[in-house]
């Protein structure tokens, strides 16, 4: 039986560049060009998360963000309970996964973060979380405070935040969470005023290197 001849698409003369419209190769590379298309921002959130325009908006979030933690941060550091035994997130996570009985609701509202609580109480991990927390909010502070990795150290600390709602504790965290998710969108900038203005163009990023990574041309 004669094999099906098989259809190429080749530049050049003679040869078109795309399939003929209305074949399933045609369909094909319209669907892969319609996936690759790239939105831009309106021009206002380009201004605000992108423009040095509005870095000195960031500088103040990021500084009574920072404070917020430092403040927390000084409660814990140096306090048994929290950087040798553990013994104060012990408790928090034993109170966090108790399931009261109807129609009160349980701190947690999710079975599958309960259960990670209780895991983690389990392996008796609450000595490193201790530690991992109180230096983690100083560290997070500084760093907002003085400008270094703003991006960075802001996500780590919305990701506290958000630890810290799901297991049933609100206090200052939805706000520190938002402030902290426009400081990530606004990473470009929020650093302006402060190290990242020299840092950034130094380090880079993963997807552009900066001058330290740049390889030197060879001489030729």
């Amino acid at each position: 039986m004669p094999q099906p001849a098989r259809l190429r698409f080749r530049s050049g003369a003679g040869f078109p560049r795309t399939p003929p419209s209305g074949t399933l190769a045609a369909e094909v590379m319209t669907v892969a060009k319609l996936e690759r298309q790239l939105f831009e921002d309106p021009p206002f959130v380009q201004e605000l998360f992108g423009s040095t325009r509005f870095a000195w908006l960031w500088l103040l979030l990021r500084v009574w963000l920072g404070y917020k933690w430092i403040e927390a941060a000084l409660h814990k550091v140096g306090h048994p309970e929290w950087v040798q035994t553990g013994a104060a997130v012990r408790a928090f996570w034993e109170r966090a996964i108790q399931v009261p009985p109807p129609p009160a609701r349980p701190p947690v509202a999710f079975d599958w973060y309960r259960d990670f609580l209780s895991w983690l109480l389990s392996i008796r991990a609450e000595g490193f979380f201790g530690k991992l927390i109180a230096y983690g909010e100083l560290v997070v502070g500084v760093l907002l405070i003085v400008g270094a990795f703003v991006g960075v150290s802001a996500f780590f600390g919305a990701f506290m935040n958000w630890n810290f709602m799901m297991a049933g504790t609100a206090s200052t965290n939805p706000m520190m969470f938002l402030v902290s998710f426009l400081l990530v969108l606004a990473w470009k900038v929020a650093g302006y005023y402060g190290l990242d203005r020299w840092l950034l163009p130094a380090l880079g990023t993963p997807w552009r290197p900066g001058r330290v990574f740049r390889q030197a041309p060879q001489p030729a």
